[in-house]
C-alpha cells in the first residue's frame, strides 16, 4: 500500500471512529489503526496460539553455503583480521574478489521438497512452521517485488516461502514467518568512530575501505546500506507487508533489534498484520524479543531461554536443535531428543511454547543427525500429546533441583539436564484431567511422596482425584492422598527413557 494509500486509511478510519458511539475499534469490526490504543484491542495470545505449545522453522540462506562459523558468517568475514575473515578468504579468496553476494548462486537447494519437510515439521509434532523468512544478511526467501536479492529471482530461484507455505497449509499446521532484518540496516556511515567496533548498531561492519561500503545501487540494498536511513525503515517495513499480502501468514517473529525501527513504522507493521487476520477471518500472532513490542499486543520471547516460575502472560522461547549453532555448520553436534524434551515440558509448564529450529544444509538436505532426533522427539509427542496440547499450567509448575534461570537472550538455559526427581504438572483445559512429568525414568517399585500437591492445604488438583493412569502403558497405578502427601507408588514396567507421564482423572 502506497503511504498515500495508508494516510487516507487512517483519515477514513479516525472519521469512521468520531460519529460512532464506542472508541473501541475491535468492535468496529473494520480495521485497526497504527496507535497503541488501538492495538491493544488485539488479543495477543489466541487460543490456537495457547494450544499449539510446539513450532519449528530453520536457518537457512546463502550463509548455508561456507557451512563455517555461525549464521554470523556475513557479518564476520569483512571484519578483516577475524577468525572468520582469515577462513573465508583461504578457502574463497579475498572479500574484495568473492563477497558475500558470490555465494548467492551456490545456494541451490536443489534437494528441497516443502511436502516431505512438511511433513516432517508434523511428524515432530509441530502445530506451526515456517521459515526464516530475511535473515540479518538482507536475503529474502520469498519471491520479492521490493527486495531485488531475493530466492526467486536468484540462487535456488524458487519461492521457498510460498512453496513451503502451500505444504503447511495442506496439513493445517499454522504458518510462521520469522524477521531478522531489522538489524540490517547500516547506521554507521556517518559515524567514523564506529568505523572500527565490527558492525556495532548494523549487522555488516563499515569501513570505507571494506566491500560494504559500496555505491552499486542494488549492492547497497544487500548491504543495507542506505544513503538515507529512514528510506531503510521503509524498506524493511515494505518487505514485511509484502510477505503479509502474498502469503498470509498466522504468525509474524522478530529477532534483536527491532528497537532500531521507529515506533510509528512498527505500529504500521502490526496494523497491517492485524487487518490482513480480519480480512482471512483468523487470529493472527506477533512474537518479538526483548518486549520490543508490547505485552498486550504481542507475545515475548527469550532466545534459548526458560523461566524459574509460572509467567501469567503466555510466552515463547526459540531454541535450537544443535549445541549452540542456528545454521548448519560442518561437524556440528546435536542435542538429544531426552535433552530437549525435557526442557519443552519445562517450558510448558510454566506457560511458555517452544520454536525448535533446525539447520538444513545449502543443497536443502535436512541431515540424518537431525532426522533422528526429531524422530524420537515426534514419537514421544505422539504418545504424551495429550498431557502437552491444549493444556494450561497448574497452580505451580512443579518441584525438583533442576531448574532453569530467567534469560531474555542466549541464556543457553534449554540445556538444563533434568532427571526423574525433576517433575513438572500441566492441567486440561476442561480441568477434567492434571498431568504429572517426571523429567528422567523413576525407579520401578518406588513409593514417591509427592508433597507438593498432597494435603488438605496444599495444591490440591481442581477437583478431587478418581483415578491415576501411567500414560503409554495405560495402566492404573496404586496410589493414596493423605493429609501431608500424595503417595504414589511405581509400577514394575519399562519406562519411556525421555519422560514419564502420569494422568491423574478428576471428577
Amino acid at each position: 500500500m502506497s503511504t498515500i494509500g495508508k494516510i487516507s486509511l487512517i483519515i477514513i478510519v479516525a472519521l469512521t471512529i468520531s460519529c460512532t458511539s464506542t472508541s473501541k475499534v475491535e468492535e468496529l469490526k473494520e480495521v485497526f489503526i497504527p496507535t497503541l490504543e488501538s492495538l491493544k484491542q488485539h488479543k495477543a495470545a489466541p487460543e490456537w496460539f495457547q494450544d499449539a505449545k510446539l513450532g519449528m522453522y530453520f536457518h537457512w540462506g546463502p550463509y548455508s553455503v561456507p557451512a563455517h562459523g555461525s549464521a554470523w558468517y556475513p557479518a564476520n568475514m569483512y571484519m578483516k583480521g577475524s577468525k572468520i575473515n582469515k577462513w573465508h578468504e583461504e578457502h574463497f579468496g579475498p572479500i574484495e574478489e568473492f563477497g558475500y553476494e558470490d555465494f548467492i548462486p551456490m545456494f541451490t537447494t536443489e534437494h528441497f521438497d516443502p511436502e516431505e519437510w512438511a511433513d516432517l515439521f508434523q511428524a515432530t509434532g509441530a502445530k506451526f512452521a515456517g521459515p526464516v523468512a530475511e535473515h540479518h544478511d538482507g536475503f529474502a526467501m520469498w519471491d520479492s517485488e521490493v527486495n531485488p536479492w531475493n530466492a526467486a529471482d536468484m540462487g535456488p530461484k524458487r519461492d521457498i516461502l510460498g512453496d513451503l507455505f502451500a505444504s503447511l497449509k495442506k496439513r493445517n499446521i499454522k504458518t510462521l514467518a520469522t524477521f531478522h532484518h531489522a538489524r540490517n540496516g547500516q547506521r554507521n556511515a556517518n559515524k567514523p568512530e564506529y568505523w572500527d567496533r565490527n558492525g556495532f548498531n548494523s549487522h555488516y561492519p563499515y569501513h570505507p575501505d571494506l566491500p560494504t561500503a559500496t555505491t552499486d545501487p542494488k549492492l547497497r540494498k544487500l548491504f543495507g546500506n542506505w544513503e538515507n536511513i529512514e528510506d531503510f525503515n521503509q524498506y524493511w517495513l515494505d518487505q514485511v507487508e509484502e510477505v503479509v499480502d502474498k502469503y498470509n501468514p498466522d504468525l509474524l517473529w522478530y529477532d534483536s533489534w527491532l528497537n532500531m525501527i521507529p515506533e510509528d513504522k512498527i505500529n504500521e507493521m502490526l496494523a497491517y498484520h492485524f487487518n490482513n487476520g480480519l480480512k482471512h477471518n483468523k487470529e493472527v500472532v506477533v512474537c518479538s524479543k526483548h518486549q520490543d513490542i508490547p505485552l498486550e499486543i504481542g507475545i515475548d520471547d527469550l532466545e534459548q531461554g526458560g523461566r524459574r516460575d509460572i509467567y501469567p502472560l503466555p510466552w515463547m522461547t526459540d531454541i535450537t536443535l544443535s549445541n549452540s549453532r542456528w545454521m548448519y555448520v560442518e561437524g556440528e553436534k546435536y542435542k538429544d531428543a531426552a535433552l530437549v524434551v525435557r526442557n519443552m515440558i519445562d517450558v510448558w509448564s510454566k506457560n511458555g511454547t517452544v520454536l525448535l529450529n533446525i539447520s538444513p544444509r545449502a543443497d536443502g538436505v535436512i541431515n540424518q543427525e537431525q532426522r533422528d532426533v526429531l524422530q524420537e522427539i515426534g514419537a514421544w509427542m505422539k504418545v504424551y500429546g495429550e498431557a502437552v496440547y491444549g493444556t494450561r499450567p497448574f497452580k505451580i509448575f512443579g518441584y525438583g533441583n533442576a531448574n532453569a534461570s530467567d534469560a531474555s537472550h542466549d541464556g543457553q538455559s534449554a540445556k538444563v539436564k533434568y532427571t526423574a526427581s525433576d517433575v513438572r504438572y500441566t492441567v486440561a483445559k476442561d480441568e477434567k484431567s492434571m498431568y504429572v512429568f517426571f523429567l528422567g525414568v523413576p525407579k520401578a517399585g518406588k513409593t514417591i511422596k509427592m508433597r507438593a500437591i498432597g494435603g488438605f492445604h496444599r495444591n490440591l488438583p481442581p477437583s478431587p482425584i478418581k483415578n491415576i493412569k501411567l500414560m503409554g502403558v495405560n495402566i492404573d497405578i496404586d496410589w493414596k492422598l493423605t493429609p501431608q502427601t500424595l503417595l504414589l507408588t511405581m509400577p514394575e514396567v519399562e519406562y519411556n527413557p525421555i519422560a514419564t507421564v502420569l494422568k491423574l482423572e478428576l471428577e
